[in-house]
């Protein structure tokens, strides 16, 4: 059974940092591509990051120079560090796998994701 378990979102102010993490389980965690997304509200969910089993990283436009995708294949877990946040980046945060079209792997399997408030 997939399942993405996300965690670490909170409450912060203009200018602060989280760290959120994603523990998957039922893929093959260690040749995925994995990907966080961030659905805000009234909007689509979209790509925030992602990085491919052999770490080379993607990022939106509009976190570069400000978030880092990492993963733990260990432990099954991929992890966004966010710093110098910015309201727009107020949102829900999920992660999945990503596959070679660069789509969710597993559409039918979102986690409840992990709510990200940047407000002062």
């Amino acid at each position: 059974q997939v399942q993405f378990v996300e965690s670490g979102g909170g409450l912060v102010q203009p200018g602060g940092s989280l760290r959120l993490s994603c523990a998957a389980s039922g893929i093959a965690f260690v040749v995925s591509e994995m990907a966080w997304y961030r659905q805000a509200p009234g909007k689509e969910r979209d790509l925030v990051a992602a990085v491919t089993s052999g770490t080379s990283t993607k990022y939106a436009d509009t976190v570069k120079g400000r978030f880092t995708i990492s993963r733990d294949n260990a432990k099954n877990t991929v992890y966004l560090q966010m710093n110098s946040l910015k309201p727009e980046d107020t949102g829900v945060y999920y992660c999945n796998a990503r596959d070679s079209g660069g789509s969710p792997r597993f559409p039918f399997s979102w986690g409840q994701g992990t709510q990200v408030t940047v407000s002062s």
